[in-house]
Order: structure tokens, then sequence, then C-alpha cells
């Protein structure tokens, strides 16, 4: 190839030799499979040349981002991306190339964990962009998502206020939106919530007046309304959200049905969009189940999670694209949860080892989930009755993350969640009824009832009624009892909760008895027969499984190999 190049360098225009290489470059780029090697020796045969300096940095930084992307070679990626921002710095009117080196360069420090080296690398780029819109707002959007990924979530915002400003000088209220909406993810995520509001509402206003491609305004409006909907369901408003998730389901199918537009954009600032279609549509079904999961509809959960990791598979054949494993692992961690509730304790036990294995593959995504796997793990225990492993999962959770501490303290100081401050009172009740405090434990579960209600709160109603059932049963108030105890065992079977089933049945039993009602008491007791014995199998089936030894792992990776388990090594007496 090289020798072919050179004897065309000397009959033919200065630039035909150059044109060769690259074509045999890129062509073995993209064979199928990549011929990486010969890519790169074609590449590197451009240097014999002693091309001019454009072509020199320009090849510098393809030969960078070949290494890069497609080897592993650090060292040569990280020194051909070097010299491509060091010479393209001093060439004028070179913006692109300058730029994507910076950016591509800032990349690999990252990767690297040379975090150090990046930001400079970043601030230095945005200064001289100022001049060049498209690739000032990407490097801004870059440097505060380096800053998010430290936790440093003051100066991530104050970066994107930077760009919201710099996009409406520029005429970009497309990317300015982008830019305040990324601040407001951010704000909630450090619960800021008096600055949240206002930047919302600014958000709405800017998204509604905004003509434009039709794809990018549908895409803004997702973006806006799923802060919504997260926001009221951070707040545990389940009833108030129903509207902002309609809307929220509308605006995904009115996507679906539009075709990308080629047409570019005519501000260069616009160049952007925030999340392609099809992860938009997981997003969609991972808020949902989000919102069914809080508001006790555990079928629909179940329902829209299937919908959501099948969607997942396909695409994860396509597209390497690390966010489909973190929407993987949220949508894993809900159907646990309604797993463990529904009494299917074997299944969650198989996702909670899956989890595990996504965790394993990348460990950004162990760094942000250790504390909710090792919580699932914690939940699970409790579920088989390993009180000592669940105590040390909650332990390992908590020095991993201070966030559990709302469920295991459950303080009253809770202003922003509607939902958190209902459980709160319901545990308050569940100790006063086992200090004998009757009174005390009926006015905070009463408390419960009218905060469930109110947002829907199924769970928290059917676990406040069944326990009030069995205040008012103690006190001898059967009449009471009774009217507590029906509907709760009438929600738990809407829902479905099998432990307020079984715990409902076994109530009535007794109050039947009680009352002299001979065959509704037998009703109630082949009931809790049935709930028990399809406990006692999935109690048996989970703690036989392999992935059972989890339950022991409290530090570290989690483990990938299981030893095979005899059978349960756990007492049933206080399951059933």
């Amino acid at each position: 190839v090289v020798g072919a190049a050179k004897m065309a360098a000397g009959s033919e225009a200065p630039d035909s030799w150059y044109l060769a290489l690259l074509g045999f470059a890129e062509h073995f780029r993209t064979s199928s499979p990549p011929k990486i090697r010969l890519c790169v020796h074609c590449l590197q045969a451009v240097f014999q040349f002693k091309p001019p300096q454009r072509v020199e940095a320009r090849t510098h930084l393809q030969l960078g981002s070949v290494l890069y992307h497609h080897t592993k070679n650090c060292e040569l990626a990280r020194t051909h991306l070097e010299k491509a921002w060091l010479i393209s710095q001093q060439i004028p009117q070179f913006e692109d190339v300058k730029f994507e080196a910076a950016s591509l360069l800032s990349e690999f420090y990252c990767q690297q964990n040379l975090v150090d080296s990046a930001k400079p690398l970043l601030r230095k780029a945005i200064q001289i962009s100022q001049q060049t819109p498209y690739w000032h707002c990407r490097l801004l959007f870059q440097l505060a998502q380096l800053h998010t990924l430290e936790k440093d979530l003051v100066s991530a915002c104050d970066l994107l206020g930077v760009g919201a400003e710099y996009a409406r000088v520029v005429g970009s209220e497309y990317t300015r939106a982008l830019f305040l909406l990324s601040k407001g993810m951010l704000l909630l995520m450090e619960r800021k919530l008096s600055e949240v509001h206002p930047l919302l509402t600014l958000c709405g206003t800017i998204v509604e007046n905004w003509q434009g491609n039709p794809i990018q305004k549908e895409s803004l409006r997702v973006f806006f309304l799923v802060l919504q909907v997260t926001h009221y369901l951070d707040a545990g408003q389940v009833k108030s959200v129903k509207p902002c998730l309609k809307q929220l389901q509308q605006c995904i199918q009115t996507i679906s049905t539009l075709h990308d537009d080629e047409i570019l954009p005519t501000n260069p600032a616009d160049l952007f969009h925030w999340l392609p279609k099809e992860h938009m549509c997981v997003l969609v079904y991972l808020v949902t189940v989000m919102h069914s999961m809080q508001a006790g509809y555990l079928e629909k959960a179940q329902k829209y999670t299937d919908k959501a990791l099948m969607q997942l598979e396909k695409l994860k054949m396509l597209d390497s694209s690390p966010i489909l494993s973190t929407f993987q692992v949220i949508l894993l961690e809900h159907i646990i949860m309604c797993r463990l509730v529904t009494g299917h304790k074997a299944t969650a036990l198989q996702e909670i080892s899956q989890v595990c294995q996504l965790c394993q593959q990348s460990p950004r995504l162990f760094a942000n989930h250790a504390a909710q796997l090792h919580t699932l793990l914690g939940l699970y225990c409790i579920s088989v009755n390993c009180m000592d492993n669940a105590e040390a999962q909650f332990t390992a959770a908590l020095q991993v993350s201070l966030w559990l501490l709302i469920f295991l303290h459950c303080d009253f100081d809770f202003p922003s969640s509607h939902c958190l401050r209902a459980a709160a009172f319901y545990i308050r009740g569940l100790l006063s009824f086992f200090q004998g405090r009757y009174n005390e434990a009926k006015r905070f579960l009463r408390e419960t009832l009218k905060m469930s209600n109110a947002e829907d709160l199924n769970r928290l109603t059917a676990c406040s009624l069944v326990l009030l059932g069995h205040i008012f049963f103690v006190l001898g108030n059967h009449r009471e009892s009774n009217n507590m105890v029906v509907p709760a065992m009438q929600l738990a079977s809407k829902i479905p909760d099998m432990s307020v089933q079984l715990w409902s049945s076994a109530l009535l039993k007794d109050l039947n008895k009680a009352c002299g009602n001979t065959m509704d008491a037998h009703e109630a007791a082949q009931m809790h027969q049935n709930f028990s014995q399809q406990l006692l199998q999935d109690h048996i089936a989970a703690c036989s499984l392999p992935e059972h030894n989890l339950i022991s792992w409290t530090d570290g990776l989690p483990p990938v190999q299981f030893q095979p388990q005899n059978g349960p090594t756990t007492s049933l007496a206080s399951l059933l």
C-alpha cells in the first residue's frame, strides 16, 4: 500500500497518496470483521510523506480514535491523541480536529482514572471554543458530566447554568432547554426542591414555545415530563402524578409515530439529541414500573417490566451504551421487590443474581447500585427468616451509602416524601402494638391510613388495615376488627401481597371462630392453609438454590460462582 502510494505521489496531485491511504484505511476499518491492524498501518504510513500540519494533526486524531475504540494499546492511543491536540492548537480555523481531539483525549483520561488531567484540558477547550457554538456546548456538557460522575453536583450545575446562558445568547432555545433540564435533574438529585420548581416552570414554557424539528420538540417534552414524574414519585405522591404520567405515555406514543428528519438544524448549537427514541421508550416503561410499584399495582409493574426487559435485550444486541445496563438493573431492582411481596422468593433470588452479574461487568454500575443490592438481599433474608444475615446485609448497605438510613430509622423528618412519612407512622404504630400501647398504635395507624388513602398507597393501606384489625381483635372489638380485616384481604388480593393475605386469613379464621361463624372460619382456615403451602414451597425452593449463598456476601464484588445448597437451613415457624 505504502509503495503504491509513494509512486502515485510522484506523478499525481500532491494529496492523492493521502487520499489513497485514507481510502485503504477506511476500507480496512469498515471490513467485516474490521481489519484494525491494516487500518493502523495505512494511517501510520501517512507520516512517511512528511505531510503538512493539518494532515499530520488529523492523522494523529484518526489513529488515536481507532486505537482507543478498537484496541487495548492505551499508551499509543494516548500519544496520538495528545499530539493531535498539541498540533491542532497551532493551526488557525481547525476547530473540528482541535475540539474532537480535546473531547476524545479527556474521555480517554477519564477511562484511565486520570480525572485530574481531563479537567484542565476540558476547561482550556471550553475557553477557546466560544466562537464555535456546537463544540462549546458539547464540551460544557462533557465537563458537567465529569463533575456529576465525581458527585460534585454543585460544579456540574454551575456549568449547566453557563451553558444555558450561552445557548440563549447564540439563539438556541432548544439547547438552552437541554442545559436547563439537565440542571433540573441534578437539582432533584441534590433534593434542592425550592430551586427545582421555578426551573421546571421555566423549562415547561421554553419547551411549549419552541418551534422546530418535531422529534426534538417531543424529546424535550419527554425529558421534562420524566423529571416531573420522578419528582412526584420521589415525594411519594402516587395519585397526584397520574396526569403527568399519562401525558408522558401519550408523548412517547407520538414520538414512535414520527420519522427521523434528516434535515439538519440551521443553528449548529442545536445539533444535540437527548436520547435515542428507543432509549426513551424504555425509560418511560421504567418510570411506569416505578409508579405501579409505589401504588401497589404489582401485576401491572410486572407486565411493563417484561416489556421493557424484552426491548432492552433487543437493543443490547446492537448497542453497547452503558445507560441500557443501568435501565436493566433499575428494572430488575423493582421487579425483585415485587417478587418478594407476591411470594416468589426463588425467582427474586435468581434476579438478584442477575443484578450481581451485570454489576460484575461494570465497576461504575456496581458503585452506584451496591447499596441497593445489599438492601434487596436484606429484604430477601427477612422473607426467608434469616434475620442475622438480614442485619449484616443492611449494615453492608449502610457502609456503602447513607440513603438506607431513611428506611432503618423511619424518622418523622421527611418534609419532601409523603410516602415515607406515611411509612414512618406505620412503623411507629407497629412498635406501639408490640409494646402493648394499643391506643397509641391506633392513632399512628389512622394517620398512615389517612395519608396512604390520599395518594393511593395501596400496600401501606392494606398493612395498616390488617394491623388495626389485629389490634381490635386483641381488644375484643370483633365487629370493628372485621371492618378492617375484610377490606385488607380484598386489597391484598388485588395487589397481590402474599404476606398480608396470610396474615388476614389467619385473623379472619380466629375472628369467625370467636364469633361462632363455623362455615366462615373453615373457609378462612382453608385459605390460610393454601397461602401457607404456597409460601412453604417457595421458601424451600429459594433456600435450595445455589444463589442462596449470596446472603453471606457482605464485602467487595459479589461472587459469580455458588456452591449448591442441600436445602433450607432456616426455621419456618415464624414464617407461617
